[in-house]
């Protein structure tokens, strides 16, 4: 079966004046116009297309990379705003729509918002929501503590980043655990922190316990092969310019380097630390 708003593995079947006919494992084909032809192919190949509909509404093929795919959420510009809604820019020759209903607020042409995009069951149209909340759930969780998880960063609170977690469910990174910048529409790996009674999910940029003191060490010796070997951090320094330094805390600053040291990498003076 062909899906659309996806990538697609599907068999070329024949060669017309407008292009290449795909077809799926059921029989049913779908167009691959001739801008989109690879230039070298033989009949029966297997080929990888994106599948969504055309202008006219058809099923159409492309070689072409969407910023989006279907169920999976990003951080795309509004193209165009009409009066059927906002348009957005997803790297495809047709823009995606956002219809005023699945707008949270009034989107503006040029601005950049995160959304989901999914499959109108009623118009079976593929279409985008920034009602992201529509499309997560807390009720069933499927992460566990200390598990590493695929993150969209959606939003600024008061408490900190809220993010969005496997494409699933709603957590938040707390300004205290940010070590690093971030913006909206930010894709990374996070850590699940704690899961709260009521299901709420507190998230980590960084490894939690032991899983830490490796990748901050890691981090640590890059940045002294990068500055000549030497950098004038301590374990007197302002917990500030570790963060703006290595973005990382005092506390996985001091564990990374107790590693190094360990290891005989580096040297601890006075000013700082250097390799050995």
């Amino acid at each position: 079966m062909i899906e659309l708003g996806n990538y697609n593995t599907l068999k070329i079947v024949r060669n017309t004046s407008v292009g290449l006919f795909l077809e799926d494992d059921e029989g049913t084909d779908i167009l691959l116009p001739n801008k989109y032809v690879p230039e070298t192919y033989e009949i029966e190949d297997d080929i990888s297309v994106f599948c969504y509909l055309d202008y006219d509404e058809r099923p159409i093929a492309t070689n072409l990379e969407p910023y989006i795919i279907r169920n999976t959420f990003a951080l795309l510009q509004v193209a165009e705003v009409n009066d059927y809604g906002a348009f957005m820019d997803w790297g495809l020759e047709k823009h995606l729509l956002v219809p005023f209903r699945e707008q949270r607020d009034k989107m503006k042409e040029g601005q950049w918002y995160v959304v989901h995009c999914y499959l109108d069951e009623k118009s079976f149209r593929l279409v985008a929501s920034n009602k992201l909340n529509k499309f997560l759930s807390n009720e069933s969780l499927t992460v566990e503590s200390n598990e590493e998880v695929a993150l969209v960063v959606t939003s600024k609170t008061d408490l900190g980043w809220e993010v969005i977690i496997n494409e699933t469910h709603k957590g938040l990174v707390f300004f205290s655990d940010i070590y690093k910048k971030i913006a909206v529409g930010d894709i990374t790996k996070g850590y699940i922190k704690n899961i709260r009674p009521d299901n709420k999910i507190d998230v980590s940029l960084e490894p939690i316990g032991f899983k830490s003191l490796e990748p901050a060490a890691i981090i640590i010796y890059d940045k002294l092969v990068a500055n000549n070997g030497v950098l004038d951090l301590h374990d007197k320094s302002d917990p500030e310019k570790i963060k703006k330094v290595l973005q990382m805390s005092k506390k996985m600053f001091k564990r990374g380097v107790g590693i190094l040291y360990k290891e005989r990498k580096i040297e601890i003076t006075e000013d700082g630390i250097k390799l050995i």
